[in-house]
């Protein structure tokens, strides 16, 4: 039988919505209003893509899924986060996120700050019961936690957010752009793919493999994300195209042009997908999805 991605992707996608709506079952003492701004966009919609790639990467180490997907929802719960904090005034000031108004524009400033902020905590909550795991990964549930916290701080995403930051209206340079780029937006996408392989107590080869794939996967997704800003539908992408050049962002194609920046994906997509060979089949999925990242038009 060949492989499906899109009814691949919707399978998956339904199990993490699936997922995210188990987690979000229960407010607690959680105030009214700060669960309902966490809740409105972490339901906004979105490809869900570092939860599929999660998902795909347990399957390709014999992860259960039920455990895998507790990494994919706090994934999820992260880089929303980090969306709503991106979207705020003193960052990149955006109104629509998704095709919708952005959190702070509904909830305000503060309750966005701090829809952001629980987002984040809850993420490592539910990431951290030992009781959701099977015995064998109980142990290797400490070393997933800090690997999480590392590319999610600032040595990653908030480290590349910085200088995302301070480098706006700064002459373009290939090397602060990969750096940026590498941290911001592939260090996430490289716990998904990693995580999984760690909490499963993979082959070290097998680790290495899917840490190699998140790397290139990562910097491809971002460099394709480069690209639409500049060339893309303002409406199938869900928010304003042209934002980053208008703010001077740091960016490949501002660095090294559009043209380049295509062939730089594709090679960095050719790398993905050499570093799957150690899965054999069990890697196709993984290989269609970082084709489909590349190809993609929103």
């Amino acid at each position: 039988m060949s492989f499906s991605l899109p009814n691949y992707l919707e399978s998956k996608r339904l199990k993490v919505e699936k997922g995210l709506m188990e987690v979000f079952k229960n407010p607690g003492d959680c105030p009214k209003v700060l669960w309902e701004s966490m809740k409105y966009s972490i339901f906004a919609g979105g490809k869900r893509l570092r939860p599929v790639l999660c998902l795909a990467s347990a399957e390709a180490v014999g992860l259960p899924e039920k455990s895998a997907l507790r990494i994919a929802c706090a994934l999820e719960l992260i880089h929303t986060y980090s969306l709503i904090h991106d979207d705020l005034p003193a960052l990149d000031n955006d109104d629509y996120r998704r095709g919708r108004k952005t959190n702070h524009k509904v909830y305000g400033e503060a309750m966005a700050i701090l829809a952001g902020d629980g987002l984040l905590t809850l993420a490592f909550q539910w990431l951290s019961d030992p009781s959701a795991y099977p015995t064998k990964c109980q142990k290797n549930l400490a070393k997933v936690n800090y690997e999480l916290a590392w590319h999610a701080g600032y040595p990653g995403m908030v480290g590349g957010q910085v200088d995302d930051v301070i480098s706006e209206k700064k002459r373009p340079n290939l090397a602060k752009v990969f750096s940026i780029h590498r941290r911001k937006t592939g260090a996430l996408l490289i716990s998904s793919t990693r995580l999984p392989a760690l909490l499963a107590g993979a082959d070290p080869k097998k680790v290495k493999a899917l840490t190699e794939y998140g790397k290139a996967a990562g910097l491809a997704f971002q460099i394709v994300d480069d690209i639409l800003n500049e060339v893309g539908d303002s409406k199938k992408l869900g928010k304003a195209a042209g934002s980053d050049r208008e703010r001077g962002k740091m960016t490949y194609p501002a660095a090294i042009g559009l043209e380049r920046s295509k062939k730089e994906v594709k090679l960095l997509t050719d790398k993905a997908v050499s570093a799957l060979k150690v899965f054999g089949s069990k890697g196709q999925p993984l290989e269609a999805l970082v084709r489909h990242m590349a190809e993609r038009t929103y």
